[in-house]
């Protein structure tokens, strides 16, 4: 089966230290990231999908950080 994620956050050393964690954890990156700017807050946002393969059927029940 195959896990889909999509890690988000202000475009900053914090996001980029979510996407290293998730690849660390064995997730890889699935096409372009995307970056859009938040006018009122006054910040760049990013987003990037990351997937995995995982063993056995799907469950909602756990977090994919958890997977």
């Amino acid at each position: 089966m195959r896990l889909y994620r999509l890690l988000t956050g202000k475009r900053s050393s914090v996001f980029g230290h979510t996407v290293t964690a998730a690849l660390k954890a064995g997730w890889s990156l699935r096409g372009d990231p995307s970056y859009a700017f938040h006018a009122a807050a006054g910040v760049m946002l990013c987003a990037h999908a990351v997937v995995k393969v995982a063993p056995g059927p799907y469950s909602p029940d756990p977090k994919l950080g958890d997977q």
